[in-house]
């Protein structure tokens, strides 16, 4: 299993000696789990999970965003035990925005709960709006069919943007997307990453999209779950669609999934 050693660089998350059992432990989803991202100066991480699906992907996830406790273990933000005072947005596969709120409501309501004016709140919203993509959709009602999929999974990654742009956590969020809106919205996180040098957690099945997105990937292997292969994606940290017809690009890809078959087979 990997073990992560200390750079000297600020951790913006770590999970230590993680486990989650369901049945007063008799069996563990995780076992002795361990995972940290540091902070790259002017930078940030973007990092991708990859594993079998029932490996614990989402969970790693949602212990960071404080939506689930392990068993045992400890969450670190910023060095911090993770409590409700620093829990971090999570973007679905499902979309998550309020459909009786507009685009603008929903993008202001994290501002809204740490009790900043309106004023301010919807002037930071509408920046944002801006930013991926939804000017001219500010008053619209956040529902399909209203808005597309993929102007949905924007207002979403606008809301957690707006509320905390240091940590992005991601889970799926384009797998219910077309191929033209899934190519669109990856260039778009691409673009935010760097304008932000947001810390960004993304889990997905794809691993094309994997290796475009990601400057570091983690393979986690079958229950009970470790981190059990990391792979530095070595390209350039601004990428395009042409980025894809790179032979280095695409000898990543069989790498990640060679890599990933040989976790698989791990017991």
């Amino acid at each position: 299993m990997i073990q992560f050693k200390d750079t000297g660089l600020a951790n913006v998350i770590e999970l230590k000696n993680i486990s989650q059992s369901y049945d007063g432990g008799k069996t563990f989803i995780l076992k002795d789990f361990n995972l940290i991202i540091e902070d790259k100066p002017a930078q940030g991480q973007f990092v991708v999970l990859l594993g079998m699906s029932g490996c614990g992907k989402s969970t790693v996830l949602r212990y960071i965003a404080g939506l689930q406790e392990p068993t045992s273990g400890s969450v670190m933000i910023n060095d911090r035990v993770r409590t409700d005072e620093n829990r971090v947005g999570m973007i679905f596969q499902q979309y998550s925005s309020l459909p009786w709120l507009t685009v603008l409501e929903n993008v202001a309501m994290g501002l809204e709960f740490k009790g900043i004016n309106k004023k301010e709140r919807e002037d930071k919203a509408l920046e944002m709006i801006e930013l991926v993509g939804l000017k001219g959709h500010e008053k619209k009602f956040a529902e399909y069919p209203t808005l597309s999929g993929g102007q949905l999974q924007r207002v979403a990654i606008a809301r957690s943007l707006l509320s905390n742009p240091d940590i992005l956590l991601m889970d799926e969020p384009f797998g219910a997307l077309d191929i033209k809106t899934r190519l669109q919205m990856q260039e778009m996180l691409e673009d935010i990453w760097h304008k932000f040098h947001s810390t960004i957690i993304f889990v997905t099945h794809d691993i094309s999209e994997a290796v475009f997105l990601a400057d570091d990937i983690y393979i986690m292997k079958s229950a009970p779950s470790q981190i059990a292969d990391h792979i530095v994606v070595d390209l350039p940290l601004q990428r395009d669609r042409d980025t894809k017809r790179l032979p280095k690009f695409l000898d990543l890809v069989q790498e990640v999934e060679d890599r990933m078959m040989k976790v698989s087979e791990l017991k």
